[in-house]
Formats: C-alpha cells, structure tokens, sequence
C-alpha cells in the first residue's frame, strides 16, 4: 500500500497516464468575433461615448449569457444547500456533481472528486499550505519562483515562520522574461519537500516549461503544486502531462464568475491532514472545502467551461451547433475544448503580434516578457517613458481602453525590474471578444500618450460609464 509523506515523490507507484485520450483537433476556426461579442452583455457598455474596450482580462474576464444563465438557475430553480433528502438540494448536489466532472474534464483529472472548490486561488492555497505544513520540518525547503504571482510564493513563506522551513527562490531573466530552468533545478536537492510554480506568469505571459520542472521536482522527492490561474484561460490544462500532483485555476480568468478550482492528486487529498469541523466530510474534496460554497459560482464556473467548448471552435463555416447541447461525456468535452483551444491560440497569437509591434513602434514604449513566437499567452506588459502606469490606464480608460496596471501581485517580478517605484507596468491581455480594431485603439491611445505627455481628459474628470439600457443590460443584437 503507497503511504503519502509529503515530498517523497515515488515515481513507481505514481506515474503519469492521460485519463482522456484526445485526437489531434481537426481544423477549427473561432466562431467570428463579432458573434463572440454578442453573447456578451457587458460588451455594449460605452464610457463618455466611446465603446468599451476589455484588456484588463487577465485579471478578470467579461462573463457571457450562458454564465450569467446558469447562476440565474442556481439561484431561482435550485437554491438551497447542500446533502438534504429535499428536491432544492438533491438538484445542487447534481449540479456539484456535473461541476466536478466538468472540472476534471478541463484538467484532465483521473476522477472528480479530484476537484476542490473555493473563494479563489489563493484562499485554497493558503489553506492547502497550512495542511502540507503540518508535515514540513525545520531544515525541509520548498522551491518558488520570481515569476510567480505571490499568492504562489507566501503561501509557502509563511512555513519559514511557522515550521522552520527553509524557502529558497528560482530565478528569472529579466531581458528575456524566462524562468531560468538550469537555476531551478540546482535549487532542487533531496532537502527539497515542494516546488511551487506557475504555468504562466500573469504579468509578463511568460509560459513555463512545467513538465520540465515537475520532472527535476519528483526525481528530487518533491511535490509539485501548479499555479495555472493565467494558464488555463489559454493553453488546455491537462495535469496528467504536466506531473502536477496540485493545480490551482480561477475560473473568472475564463468567462466565469469568482471561483478557484484546485485539482489535488487523490492520494494526497485523502492524506492531508487539514483542520476542519467534526461534521465535516471525513472522505473526498469536502476534507478541504470549508463551509457552504459558492453554488451559483460554482454553477456558473462549469457552465464557463463548456461555453469555451462550445463557442471556441466551430468549423471552418463558423457557425456553432444550433441550440442548448446535451450533456457531454469526459471524452466528448474534452475532444470539443481540444479543439477550440488550438484555435483560440491562433487567434491569440494574431492579436498578441498586432499589439507587440504595435506598441514596439511607438517612441517611448517599452515592452517586458517573451516577444511573440515563443510559448507565451497574448498578454503584453509594457511601459511609457514619462508617464505613470497609473495615470495611463486612467487616460485610457477615459476613452473606453480598459487596461491594468502595477505589480499583479507578481511582486518580485517588477522588483527585478526595478519598475517598483516607477508604479510597476501596464498589462494588456487578449481574451476570446479582442478584436483587432481594439488593438489598433489601445495601440493609438498609448502613441498619443507617449507624444503628448499631457491627459486625455482633466484630471478631474469622472468617466460616466452607459450600458445600453439606463438599469441593466440588454443582450446585444448578433451582426447584421
């Protein structure tokens, strides 16, 4: 019988195998953007007059209809908690159930009770690092990156304090935006009890070579825990090929409402030892979910799932399948997302090439990260000479451009940068709706910025931000 002890990883009674077996996708395209931007709501919305603009997805998405459907069912035709023998919960234990499923399809998980819910990413890791530290000695080490989003590096410092672990810290190139991999192996020894690492870095589009990683990680005897939060929304998870033994994902970084989602290895779930309630489930994903959840989230984060199956690729006449589908198998969906994640990739990789060169020819920018070509999301970072981070996604913003800025919680990364006191970067990132003249928008209001030096509007100007009906939302009417 295998005994888990935390970060001694034994490669012969755990392998890694593909629980969905996927064909090569055939030749899709993306449904036409225009007819994307339809299903979402939000997308009518205009500030001072000019249409809104969403290059802030990288740290939240818009939500389509079919989302917004399905929280709406949650809350109308099925709420109530959970585990009573009562109609109300026998349909959301069902609707749990499908959402598990769903999940384990996304990451490729062996079974769905492999999935955990949550607030957010970081809620689970924290919480995950507080079980795992209960087996963390004084001396044990634990591996991060500078790459990553810090809620994948303090989760794991705190054991310093708490446990007298040891944390040592990878280092990335910052002209080239890469985790430098030969510095993450050597930091790896027989000492080492976690490695935690992110799939893409949320601030620079960065993707990691994790299988690569995870592979040094477990022939060191290590666990590995995923942060795949700006992955996912990009590159099809499939935990089985990355090695990951934890992987972590928000679904509101794809289409969905504010949830965190966590694959954790079946052995290791049933291991942890994690403080909880008498009452709490012994067995299962409920060792490590707290409280009631979230059940319209939860709800609306499968049904963000098989909205990008469904919507992300069509065929090459891009017209998707009339009506609500049925319920799909494991292999059916995963075939499907497969398939609309090849084409959403190339779309991306269209976009991200406009936007790079875009801005590259624009006197006084200067970009951060991987250029296009490379494995990387279609995020960009970059910087203005003379202007703020801050007053630039203010100045935009006025006009409709939505844009983020600062340290994305990716703090070390704008540290090495030596951009902390500059305010950090303006992120942009690309998602499903970005259309190309948008990009032409965000690429001239930045030129404009960059020559002028001067706001857009007066500072002390409030944007007034208009939907298309004075109390709510319409759904806007497909293309003509």
């Amino acid at each position: 019988m295998h005994v888990l002890v935390l970060g001694r990883y034994d490669p012969h009674t755990h392998t890694h195998t593909h629980t969905h077996t996927v064909p090569h996708p055939s030749p899709q395209t993306l449904m036409p953007v225009d007819s994307i931007r339809a299903l979402f709501p939000a997308l009518s919305r205009e500030i001072d007059g000019h249409p809104v603009a969403h290059f802030d997805g990288p740290g939240g998405t818009q939500v389509p209809e079919d989302v917004l459907a399905a929280v709406r069912a949650q809350m109308v035709e099925r709420n109530g908690n959970a585990g009573w023998n009562v109609p109300t919960a026998q349909a959301t234990d069902a609707m749990m159930a499908d959402a598990r499923s769903t999940f384990a399809t996304l990451f490729n998980a062996r079974d769905p009770d492999e999935i955990v819910f949550g607030a957010n990413m970081t809620t689970l890791a924290l919480r995950l690092a507080h079980a795992l530290g209960r087996r963390v000695g004084r001396g044990d080490e634990i591996v991060v990156t500078e790459l990553d989003h810090h809620a994948n590096v303090d989760s794991w410092r705190m054991l310093e304090h708490d446990r007298g672990a040891v944390v040592r810290v990878a280092r990335f190139d910052p002209e080239t935006g890469d985790l430098d991999m030969d510095d993450l192996e050597s930091k790896l020894s027989s000492r080492t009890r976690l490695l935690a690492i992110g799939a893409a870095s949320n601030a620079l589009g960065t993707i990691i070579d994790v299988t690569r990683a995870t592979r040094a990680a477990h022939d060191a005897g290590a666990l590995v825990f995923v942060d795949a939060v700006h992955y996912a929304p990009h590159e099809l998870v499939d935990v089985q090929a990355l090695g990951a033994d934890m992987l972590a994902a928000s679904a509101y970084k794809f289409y969905g409402p504010h949830v965190g989602a966590v694959y954790l290895r079946a052995d290791l779930l049933e291991e942890l030892d994690v403080p909880r309630v008498v009452s709490a489930p012994a067995v299962g994903p409920g060792r490590i979910e707290t409280g009631t959840l979230n059940f319209e989230g939860i709800a609306g984060a499968a049904a963000a799932v098989r909205f990008i199956a469904r919507h992300g690729g069509a065929s090459a006449t891009g017209r998707p399948a009339p009506g609500r589908p049925p319920r799909e198998d494991g292999e059916a969906l995963r075939a499907r997302l497969a398939a609309a994640y090849a084409a959403g990739r190339e779309r991306g990789a269209s976009l991200l090439r406009r936007m790079w060169h875009g801005l590259d020819g624009v006197p006084g920018v200067r970009l951060y990260g991987p250029p296009p070509g490379g494995p990387r999301t279609p995020t960009v970072a970059f910087t203005i000479e003379g202007v703020h981070p801050r007053d630039a996604a203010g100045r935009l913003g006025a006009r409709g451009v939505l844009v983020s800025h600062g340290d994305f919680y990716a703090a070390s990364v704008v540290d090495r940068l030596r951009l902390r006191e500059a305010g950090g970067l303006i992120r942009a990132g690309c998602a499903i709706y970005t259309t190309e003249s948008e990009v032409d928008r965000l690429v001239d209001g930045v030129a404009e910025l960059a020559s002028s030096g001067s706001a857009i509007v007066p500072a002390a100007a409030t944007p007034s931000i208009r939907s298309s009906v004075s109390t709510g939302f319409r759904r806007p009417q497909p293309p003509r």
